[in-house]
């Protein structure tokens, strides 16, 4: 089908959509705050938890067709790349906490003209999780959920391990009558499974040069297709994730494909409402680049200085050619700068500076 070429008028800011970010940033504020007094030191406001920190290199394919060679995919070469696996609350859990998971891919040395606030660097962001849609439509409900979560923060991880195990027994009865729900896995409910064998999407459109697009990120080397739904032993291990990424990547490395889905019909596949999957029976994902990583650490303490600690990812930092659109993403570029300032503050980073 006829991919849909970009333009402006596909987003619909809401009228109050500036209170609603400002409500999202108090949230995460909150958020940094409590864990700043917990932890004595500054972390992400979401996603604070790192389980695997790679640094490989992405090869873009030859031979795309002209829809696909569009913006850091225009022409095929070779870029490093920095990956960051994660989940997503704003404090350190337990790993018996089963909860949705990230990957932020940063792709370095990027040439070609920056997104306003972003002109002075080379690198292109992505920031994906594992669920092909966001969990919540639009920043007014991302709001609401953040705020519970903002609440809830300070809770002793005790009763937040057991409310865990009795979210996963709800979705496990919701998925035995072949339903899932976002808000269960999002709460705590979401299955103990491996983080390498998960496949991560935008969730939300953006730029993917003269068209739009969602991307994603999925294994393809069979030892991580081989790790796809199998279950991490949690207790009695609170970073258990973290262990099994280092021993796989230790021994294997790593490949996943670079794939994106063109938007064709902004009738099924709308910008600003982020909780619609696009039906991938009229537009698949297709390969677009290949990421591989020699054997390597998979964590430590030094990566985590370097990358937790010295690196920000944002969907805003990055090309013109892949803006983000759509009222989620917009909501992000001020939150975000407010995370990265706020850690810059507090853990005295230059290069968060």
């Amino acid at each position: 089908m006829t991919p849909v070429r970009y333009d402006s008028a596909l987003e619909r800011p809401a009228e109050d959509e500036a209170e609603t970010v400002s409500r999202l940033a108090a949230a995460l504020r909150t958020i940094g705050e409590t864990t700043l007094a917990d932890e004595g030191h500054a972390l992400r406001g979401v996603h604070a938890k790192s389980h695997g920190l790679v640094k490989g290199e992405m090869t873009v394919s030859e031979g795309l067709p002209a829809e696909l060679a569009q913006g850091l995919f225009a022409t095929p070469g070779r870029y490093a790349v920095v990956m960051r696996f994660s989940t997503n609350p704003g404090d350190l859990l337990d790993d018996s906490i089963t909860v949705p998971r990230g990957l932020a891919l940063k792709v370095l040395d990027v040439p070609g003209a920056r997104l306003p606030g972003a002109e002075s660097g080379r690198n292109q962001d992505f920031v994906m999780a594992n669920a092909p849609a966001f969990a919540a439509a639009d920043p007014k409900a991302f709001a609401g959920s953040l705020s519970l979560l903002a609440r809830t923060t300070d809770q002793p991880q005790g009763l937040k391990k057991v409310a865990s195990a009795v979210l996963r027994g709800a979705e496990k009865v919701v998925e035995a009558v072949g339903g899932e729900s976002a808000l269960l896995k999002s709460l705590g409910g979401h299955p103990g499974t491996s983080i390498l064998g998960e496949t991560f999407w935008t969730q939300v459109p953006l730029r993917h040069g003269a068209y739009v697009a969602k991307l994603s990120v999925a294994p393809v080397a069979p030892e991580l297709l081989a790790l796809a739904g199998s279950k991490v032993p949690t207790s009695g291990h609170p970073d258990a994730l973290r262990d099994q990424v280092r021993a796989h990547l230790s021994a294997h490395g790593g490949a996943w494909e670079v794939r994106v889905q063109l938007m064709t019909n902004p009738e099924t596949m709308p910008v600003e409402d982020a909780s619609v999957a696009w039906p991938e029976e009229e537009s698949p994902y297709v390969a677009v680049a290949r990421i591989t990583a020699s054997p390597q650490p998979g964590w430590d303490a030094a990566l985590s200085r370097e990358i937790d600690d010295g690196m920000a990812f944002s969907p805003w930092n990055g090309l013109e050619a892949h803006r983000p659109l759509g009222g989620i993403m917009r909501s992000r570029r001020p939150t975000y700068e407010q995370s990265a300032r706020f850690r810059a503050a507090h853990n005295g980073c230059p290069a968060m500076r």
